[in-house]
């Protein structure tokens, strides 16, 4: 039997599809940096425009929605969601958004906005990275400190643990629902070792470096009793920062910090009899305790919105196959403000 033509026809196929593919490549390349180069010429007039007036970085712009209440109490309601990590995410042909710099934007467009009095902080995150953790808290203490009426109440509703903790300590009222998990104040270190594995199936390391530790935590051999002592020490460091945070902020005693501070999380009962927090209720308790702050019978929340323009849209379409997903960063070694079981 001849296949020849039936194989050429199977050749002729794929070779138009495959021109029909390149071709619709072409052209979204073509749209893409079309769309690139009018957005640069129209951000080129918007820094113009931005010359005149402040800085964007420095005095980020939001949609301001209102949200709930009435009132000349003006109060944001800002969230506080997932892993605290300086990891850009987004979808397929959706822009790529870091949600600690949208974090610390928010609170800083509150402290520049003179009409805004209060921030309620909504959390609900296990903890992430210890320097955006800080970086967080830094900026809530000095939406604070920016005016002595200014109060900050945190609402959390389903977790609060670690880094988002730490971060709530700049709060003057913890507040969390019933069924929430609150607590884990500690810091750890977490890395995968596979040398007794590449030693068995014969994968070899070659590492050159100009130290010792240079290569600490190297997966790939064993972590030596002077490595492991340099860790706890850097661990232990971190550690008595968060700790004496929470006993500045919560008023512990020594003895009650040790007996609480080992890591645990806590049920709100539990962590409402230890101090953890100020109160257990919902979001309606949580907005009656923010208008009890200010003496006001009702206060007026608004909320930021931040819309991508097209230009970032386009920015997005360029590169949605080069992006690394963020749980394949989590493999490296990190020191964690966490909460992960």
């Amino acid at each position: 039997m001849n296949t020849t033509p039936a194989r050429q026809k199977k050749g002729t196929g794929c070779y138009w599809a495959a021109l029909i593919v390149l071709m619709v490549l072409l052209v979204l390349s073509v749209m893409v940096n079309v769309g690139l180069l009018m957005g640069s010429a129209f951000s080129g007039e918007k820094l113009s425009a931005q010359a005149l007036g402040k800085p964007t970085d420095e005095y980020p712009q939001f949609t301001t929605r209102w949200s709930y209440g009435h009132g000349d109490t003006v109060v944001v309601r800002i969230p506080l969601q997932g892993l605290i990590m300086r990891q850009p995410e987004g979808g397929l042909f959706m822009p790529r958004i870091d949600r600690v710099q949208l974090t610390l934007n928010r609170i800083r467009a509150a402290r520049n906005d003179d009409r805004v009095r209060g921030i309620i902080l909504e959390v609900d995150s296990p903890g992430g990275a210890v320097t955006p953790s800080d970086e967080i808290y830094n900026a809530l203490r000095q939406f604070r400190d920016s005016a002595a009426d200014r109060r900050i109440v945190v609402f959390t509703r389903d977790i609060n643990a670690s880094g988002a903790y730490y971060a709530s300590m700049a709060g003057d009222w913890l507040i969390a629902e019933p069924t929430a998990i609150v607590g884990s104040i500690g810091v750890m270190i977490q890395s995968l070792n596979w040398h007794e594995l590449s030693t068995r199936i014969g994968v070899q390391d070659l590492t050159i470096k100009s130290g010792d530790t240079k290569d600490i935590l190297n997966p790939f051999r064993d972590v030596s009793e002077r490595e492991l002592h340099l860790l706890q020490d850097l661990v232990d460091n971190l550690y008595d920062r968060f700790a004496t945070i929470v006993q500045k902020a919560r008023n512990f005693e020594d003895q009650q910090l040790a007996r609480i501070g080992d890591g645990r999380v806590f049920t709100t009962n539990d962590a409402l009899r230890e101090g953890l927090i100020d109160e257990i209720g919902y979001w309606d308790d949580a907005l009656a305790r923010t208008a009890e702050l200010f003496g006001v019978p009702s206060v007026r929340v608004v909320r930021y919105e931040r819309r991508a323009d097209w230009s970032d849209w386009f920015a997005a379409m360029r590169t949605p196959l080069m992006r690394t997903p963020h749980w394949l960063d989590m493999d490296t070694p990190r020191i964690l403000y966490l909460w992960r079981p």
